[in-house]
């Protein structure tokens, strides 16, 4: 199989929850060799986080959460106790081998360790520190712990999200990690661009209240336009109509009407062609101003067909429309299946071998996702990365235990 695009690329991971490892893994999932830095007897947080957990071949649950699995496949883990200074000499051999270091510290955690950004940047200058925190380097939040469920709703998008009369609430994934993320690994590889041009490392700072607040998008700018705070308009949206979930004879679908001409395509297959005319919803700006009305109407017309007549006549005539599946409906759709969307991956814990992951969503024609590790036991690669990216042998390696620098 041909190179991935960030063959030949190394990265450091000192991250653990979610933001971070998310980060790592899309680059790993993009072909970088990641090292994923964990404590001794503890490692990441999150694989004690279940029910749950991957079961053995007797059905015991095993060390490794269902949580932990999201985003930590594509890495091998080393076991480094960074307490100690052998552990922190350790540390800056590996960077020395190394073109990204992510971490997810406290504002300032790493520096009485030595392996702050200003410790290694003269040392290291290539080197593309990460830094993914809660709010950011600065400003009169910077020291405060970054939970995802905080920048939820510092970031405005809990206000956004329910039934207009009932409580404000968060997203069902834990999206300002995730996305957070995202826009570090984006954020990386612009890094990557600029040090192929300069031989030029930089420090990246991104947190998860910067994020939240720009994956408001539309939201925000239609505040930042009009002034008005947008409320929560349950599953409408707030510029389109009739864009929502209805309630039919069998379930609910959602209907995603995009423009008048589809509108119009509603109305004829619905038998109220005469709506399509009616000043009053003939136009995107007159069915927001008058949704209310508009639903009153279509909601028992909806109300009186099955999910199977509208989705299949729907699709029909290009009005865009879906169900709402479940979880489990999710991976049973054929377009899902089709995808490739749940892959398996060998896993030594496993009662059968193997454990279920959800794949990389990006499909590269000439440089695919290959799927190299699954999330890695706890220090499961250890003599191997001390072997492999710094030649130690094993005269080496059992020094750096009894140092303990590493786990025994």
């Amino acid at each position: 199989m041909s190179d991935q695009p960030l063959s030949g690329i190394r990265v450091l991971d000192l991250s653990r929850i979610l933001a971070g490892p998310t980060c790592t893994q899309q680059l790993g999932d993009l072909g970088a060799d990641v090292i994923k830095v964990e404590r001794p007897g503890a490692g990441d947080d999150t694989r004690k986080w279940g029910p749950p957990y991957v079961q053995d071949a007797d059905g015991n649950d095993t060390s490794e959460s269902a949580y932990y699995l999201c985003a930590n496949r594509n890495k091998r883990s080393i076991e480094v106790n960074m307490a100690t200074e052998a552990g922190q000499t350790l540390i800056k051999r590996l960077l020395k081998e190394c073109d990204i270091l992510v971490e997810n510290y406290k504002v300032g955690g790493l520096k009485k360790y030595g392996l702050a950004y200003e410790d290694l940047k003269d040392e290291f200058p290539g080197l593309i520190y990460c830094s993914i925190t809660g709010f950011g380097q600065d400003g009169p939040y910077a020291k405060r712990g970054g939970y995802d469920y905080l920048a939820q709703g510092m970031g405005g998008i809990m206000s956004v999200t329910g039934e207009p009369d009932g409580l404000p609430m968060k997203v069902g994934v834990a999206i300002a990690d995730v996305m957070c993320g995202m826009y570090a690994t984006n954020a990386i590889l612009a890094a990557l661009r600029h040090k192929d041009r300069s031989g030029q490392g930089q420090y990246i700072d991104a947190c998860l209240l910067d994020t939240q607040v720009s994956w408001l998008v539309n939201q925000a700018t239609n505040y930042l336009v009009s002034g008005k705070s947008p409320e929560r308009q349950g599953n409408e949206h707030p510029n389109i109509v009739p864009y929502r979930t209805f309630e039919v004879s069998d379930g609910y679908i959602i209907l995603a009407v995009g423009n008048d001409g589809q509108f119009r395509k509603w109305c004829e297959f619905s038998g109220v062609a005469e709506l399509a005319d009616d000043d009053l919803f003939a136009t995107n700006r007159a069915r927001v101003e008058n949704r209310v009305a508009l639903h009153a109407i279509m909601e028992p017309i909806l109300k009186a067909r099955s999910m199977a007549d509208w989705l299949t006549g729907l699709e029909e005539i290009h009005v865009p429309c879906g169900p709402v599946n479940t979880i489990e409906q999710v991976f049973d759709d054929p377009q899902v299946k089709h995808r490739g969307m749940r892959i398996e991956m060998d896993h030594p814990l496993a009662g059968d071998g193997k454990v279920p992951l959800v794949a990389n969503p990006v499909k590269f024609s000439e440089t695919p996702v290959q799927y190299r590790y699954a999330p890695p036991t706890l220090g499961q690669h250890t003599d191997e990365i001390l072997r492999e990216v710094l030649g130690a042998d094993e005269a080496e390696i059992t020094k750096l235990k009894s140092e303990k620098a590493t786990a025994e």
